[in-house]
């Protein structure tokens, strides 16, 4: 069993910049994936960006060249940093995680409670 704790949400002028952070804590046997989604009132959650064990990463079109994702495996923490941010990417955001239990047992997603991200016109 995992948590997920996110922060660094909070409102923003368009053009300017933010800096989400997620830590995770609980019993795992290991995580493989990592990754940050977002989701407005109304609307299906979407994938921002995914980051593997490795340091492989995967964008959203919506956000290639503006936002970048990193990990600390030893700390467990998984942060995206957001630039030129646009009135468009006002959502809450959510930390994702792909624990598994043991070498043995299948993986399966954990979520964070989210942060709101704001961006004024």
């Amino acid at each position: 069993q995992v948590q997920l704790v996110e922060s660094g949400g909070g409102l923003v002028e368009a053009g300017g910049s933010l800096r989400l952070s997620c830590a995770v804590s609980g019993t795992f046997y290991n995580i493989n994936a990592m990754g940050w989604y977002r989701q407005t009132p109304g609307k299906q959650r979407e994938l921002v960006a995914t980051i593997s064990s490795d340091g492989e990463t995967a964008y959203a079109d919506s956000v290639k060249g503006r936002f970048t994702i990193f990990r600390d495996n030893a700390k467990n923490t998984v942060s995206l940093q957001m630039s030129s941010l646009r009135p468009e990417d006002t959502a809450v955001y959510y930390c994702n995680a792909r624990p598994r239990n043991s070498k043995w047992t299948p993986r399966y997603d954990a979520w964070g409670q989210g942060t709101q991200v704001t961006v004024s016109s």
